[in-house]
């Protein structure tokens, strides 16, 4: 503001004070303070506000042009202070014409209303002196009704008192002692004022009355024939009737300690509660106690004996606790038991149902024994074991399927026991991990109070069924003889000797090693996938995964490779032994002229039988890939026969033949180049064509370790060149055959002091006649 601005008028002076006193921070001290001398220009806002003071301390810190700006300022601050105080003003109009209505009704109501408050101050006076009124009169009735009401109920007692001996007398007779017991402790107070004078005789009778009482008390407390529930309810008036109790702390313990026995779980609470609580579940899972159990009602009379202890012997919690841990603790004793015999998923959950209401309506009445997480870490561990002895049960199965053919007595009653035995494998592996699945599955689904066993669960299913197919492959090789030195337990073979190994067995062990490993394995981690994954429990592992099917795979892949080749290795010693015992035997270098094939050939030959007949039941049918000589070559008994022809001439220098004939050999040998030993493949003829050819170099070696003459040597031919023709009916390679069979007569030529041959025509009259043999001795099929 200017020296040339107008002097504020009055109205807006007032208005200026009102606003500063509406929103003044301190209202109190807005005219009682003096104005004080302030050197800043920041004074216009306060209470104490100088207008003149304020100007000279502008116009002496300001020049003209400050003093304009300031104007400015000043100008528009006050259009804004009108604004806000006319929208302030609009803003509670309504407030202040609803404030000034209400006064107006206020006046209007109150207006008459002293004169309604006088008219009821007498009316109430007038009530007052009416009662007043009434009092008065009835006072000497209401006085003498009184004494009435007390002569009568003192009356009442006298009567009360003259008829207790009577009322305890048919109490004893009824056995009602809690009545007896409530009517005596009701005299007491009388007997203890009047007892020695008015009430002697009462008195007298009535003490006769309650040791009988006390006496009976006793008995019923320490009779075996009580139940729990009646022991606690004699020891709970035995206390009201200040008896020592305490003296019989220890027998009652006792006898509740005894009473546990009564308690535990058996095979038959196990059955019948079992099938209830199936039934149960199925139209809803509840922790209700199981209709018309024995088991049941026994435990509810074990937690009314507990809240009973409690209150007759205050500091007998600690041992109440103790027995209440002890009895969950022999139920889950005896679950362990049951486990390891194997129950059914219904009888285990049952069991568990069983034990979980227990451990609640002993938690009712005892909840500081926190009996649901004593038990819980046990619950745990029973769920896991019967995990665990379900997958060892599941094994068990598998081996049995294996072996029983060799158990029963020896009597074919399918044609083909093999495959019957294979199939059997592979429906106890397969189906049986299934089925063990869907146990598990009722097992996860179980919710036992929320115990939250769920995560639990799945990571032990997952590292069951690793650990099983681990121990599974243990057991194949166990079965198959190629891990002897295992410690073997009664469950794993089923009282199957190792060392009396049926090579069938084996055989039967790699196929199946082979359907784990393609069909089993997928099958089965779909399943886990399906229900069993996700677990966040206790099973996290440094290594991954608990279930890995990758490793099982690789595991049975080289098992299944193994145990084919264990299966060959045995069926060729087999075979070698006959060999060693038909080279060793005869005296080679004084054996007689050939006069017909040798009977070892006929063994031998039974033998490949057997591991055809095998193969054909086990093996699929492979490739068909006949790996023949060339016809340009001609055949290699003719050629080895024309070349011995040749050289018989030259017999006087044997070893000058034999020298030719090696050397025809080897060059034969890298002009045809061929494979002899490719990698065993799962089919029939590669089974077969692998086991000939171990045979035969087999033979070869028997051979070279002989000497022979001329007849012995000849011997050798004629069943070799029998054996020619047998073997390239069974086998896929006949170029390897026939090369080693080659290689077992240069090798019974280069041992032969004189290897002069069996002329063509003598060769095949002898194998003539062995044909002919044996066409006589195989019947005719009809």
């Amino acid at each position: 503001m200017g020296e040339g601005d107008m002097p504020m008028d009055d109205k807006a002076k007032r208005m200026r004070d009102l606003l500063s006193s509406f929103y003044s921070p301190d209202p109190s001290v807005t005219n009682t303070n003096k104005p004080l001398k302030f050197g800043s220009l920041d004074v216009i806002n306060t209470t104490s506000f100088d207008a003149d003071q304020y100007m000279n301390l502008l116009v002496r810190k300001s020049n003209l042009e400050g003093l304009l700006q300031k104007h400015v300022e000043m100008a528009s601050e006050i259009k804004n202070l009108d604004t806000d105080l006319q929208m302030l003003v609009y803003e509670n109009y309504n407030k202040f014409i609803s404030a000034t209505d209400t006064i107006k009704r206020m006046k209007t109501n109150i207006v008459g209303m002293e004169t309604n408050m006088e008219q009821l101050l007498d009316k109430i006076m007038t009530v007052q002196s009416k009662s007043d009124g009434v009092n008065t009169k009835l006072f000497e009735k209401r006085e003498h009704i009184e004494k009435l009401h007390r002569t009568r109920n003192l009356l009442r007692k006298v009567q009360f008192i003259y008829d207790l001996p009577s009322r305890l007398g048919k109490c004893i007779k009824s056995e009602a002692y809690a009545d007896a017991v409530r009517f005596y402790i009701g005299a007491m107070p009388i007997f203890k004022a009047y007892g020695d004078s008015s009430f002697q005789d009462c008195k007298r009778a009535s003490e006769e009355a309650m040791a009988m009482i006390i006496k009976n008390l006793q008995g019923k407390l320490f009779s075996d024939s009580e139940s729990i529930q009646a022991r606690a309810e004699a020891a709970v008036l035995l206390k009201q009737l200040d008896f020592p109790v305490d003296s019989l702390k220890a027998k009652l313990f006792e006898k509740l300690e005894q009473s546990l026995d009564g308690l535990q779980l058996t095979h038959e609470v196990i059955a019948i509660v079992s099938v209830e609580s199936s039934n149960l579940s199925e139209q809803g899972n509840n922790t209700e106690s199981v209709p018309g159990s024995a088991h049941g009602a026994l435990v509810s009379e074990f937690a009314e004996a507990v809240r009973a202890y409690q209150i007759i012997f205050p500091d007998s919690e600690k041992q109440l606790i103790k027995l209440s841990q002890d009895l969950i603790t022999k139920h889950f004793e005896i679950t362990s038991d049951y486990i390891k015999k194997w129950i059914p998923i219904a009888n285990f959950l049952g069991v568990l149902r069983i034990i979980w209401k227990d451990v609640l309506l002993i938690d009712t009445v005892l909840h500081e024994a926190l009996l649901s997480d004593y038990s819980s870490k046990a619950f745990r561990i029973a769920v896991k074991q019967y995990i665990k002895s379900t997958f060892s049960h599941l094994l068990h199965d598998i081996s049995d399927a294996l072996t029983n053919v060799y158990i029963k007595p020896k009597e074919k009653l399918e044609e083909h026991p093999l495959v019957v035995f294979l199939e059997a494998g592979k429906s106890s592996v397969l189906q049986g991990s299934v089925n063990v699945l869907l146990d598990f599955r009722q097992l996860l689904e179980e919710n036992l109070g929320g115990l939250q066993l769920s995560d639990l669960i799945v990571d032990w299913v997952q590292e069951g069924f690793q650990d099983f197919f681990r121990a599974l492959h243990d057991q194949f090789l166990l079965l198959s003889g190629k891990n002897k030195s295992t410690i073997q337990d009664e469950n794993s073979t089923g009282g199957m000797q190792v060392e009396k190994v049926v090579p069938g067995l084996v055989l039967v062990l790699a196929q199946l090693s082979v359907f784990i490993e393609r069909t089993a394995i997928s099958r089965i981690t779909e399943e886990i996938a399906a229900y069993f994954s996700g677990g966040g429990g206790s099973g996290t592992h440094e290594n991954g995964p608990a279930f890995v099917p990758g490793e099982i795979c690789r595991t049975f892949h080289s098992a299944g490779e193994m145990l084919l080749q264990h299966y060959i290795n045995m069926r060729t010693q087999r075979i070698s032994i006959l060999l060693r015992k038909r080279f060793t035997t005869p005296n080679w270098f004084k054996h007689k002229e050939p006069r017909e094939v040798h009977m070892f050939v006929d063994l031998f030959l039974q033998e490949l039988e057997a591991v055809e007949s095998e193969a054909k039941q086990i093996l699929p049918h492979g490739v068909l890939r006949k790996h023949r000589r060339s016809e340009s070559n001609g055949s290699s008994a003719s050629s080895l026969s024309n070349s011995l022809r040749d050289d018989k001439m030259s017999r006087s220098n044997t070893h000058r033949a034999r020298s030719q004939l090696l050397e025809k050999h080897l060059a034969k040998l890298f002009k045809q180049k061929v494979e002899i030993f490719t990698k065993t493949e799962y089919n029939q003829e590669s089974v077969v064509t692998t086991v000939v050819k171990l045979c035969l170099k087999s033979l070869q070696e028997f051979v070279r370790l002989q000497t022979f003459n001329r007849s012995g040597f000849q011997q050798i031919q004629l069943d070799v060149q029998f054996l020619r023709a047998a073997l390239k009916e069974i086998v896929e390679d006949e170029a390897a055959v026939d090369f080693l069979l080659d290689e077992v007569i240069v090798g019974a030529s280069e041992r032969c002091l004189d290897p002069i041959p069996l002329e063509p025509p003598i060769l095949d009259k002898l194998i003539q006649v062995k044909l002919a043999k044996e066409k006589e001795q195989t019947p005719i099929s009809p």
